[in-house]
């Protein structure tokens, strides 16, 4: 399953979804519901509440929502990253890298600041039809190997 990672104000992330799931792949994207102002909201009602933000991030929505991304994000055995995204996307592409799962980066324009560490991802594509045929790839991969054993 691939785990499309992306910005709640990134209005091409569904529109990936739906162009992955009609290569044939299960993709999970179902964070993208809580539409653009979710953070925004979330910070606004805790400021009412009177909390600090570490105090809202041990609070039980904060908590729901996490496990709820952490959940889909381990059951992946690949992560995308749709630029642009802020930095949640990016602590989610490294925490996948680092569990051993494959992890992609798609942008969406030649970006402003260079950024030597998304050497650390498995690639880099400039192009999304570049990025379906290494996702294609790495999933036969993965069947071959399941048969095998």
């Amino acid at each position: 399953m691939i785990y499309l990672i992306g910005s709640l104000k990134n209005p091409n992330v569904p529109l990936v979804a739906v162009d992955l799931r009609l290569e044939g792949f299960e993709v999970f994207d179902a964070w993208y519901s809580a539409g653009p102002d979710a953070d925004d909201k979330w910070r606004e009602h805790e400021r009412i509440r009177g909390r600090t933000f570490l105090e809202a991030l041990q609070g039980s929505h904060a908590q729901f929502v996490y496990r709820f991304d952490r959940e889909h994000l381990e059951r992946a055995t690949t992560a995308v990253l749709l630029l642009p995204a802020g930095k949640s996307g990016h602590l989610e592409l490294g925490w996948a890298l680092g569990n051993g799962k494959h992890g992609y980066i798609l942008m969406n324009s030649e970006p402003e600041r260079f950024d030597v560490m998304y050497d650390f991802a498995d690639g880099v594509f400039a192009n999304q039809d570049d990025l379906v045929a290494e996702l294609h790839t790495v999933e036969e991969a993965h069947v071959s190997s399941a048969r095998r054993r």
